[in-house]
């Protein structure tokens, strides 16, 4: 999935790859959970910091579906 980007994205590839809107990949930037930097006004995202972000969001959902099952019991 990610072969077809390139190492530096922008932020419509980003939304793109998250199936996300600007204005929710514009906060996600701004609040530092995504690894990200800014170059002449535009933002640039290396592609392994959004590899990073979708592990670890993935691994929260995780860890919170096995925190809710537990409430279960």
């Amino acid at each position: 999935m990610f072969d077809d980007y390139r190492d530096l994205l922008n932020v419509e590839e980003v939304c793109e790859i998250l199936s996300i809107g600007k204005n929710a990949a514009y906060r996600l930037l701004a609040s530092g959970k995504l690894h990200c930097f800014r170059y002449n006004r535009v933002w640039k995202v290396p592609k392994e910091g959004v590899i990073e972000y979708i592990r670890q969001q993935s691994s929260a959902g995780i860890r919170n579906a096995k925190l809710s099952s537990k409430d279960k019991i």
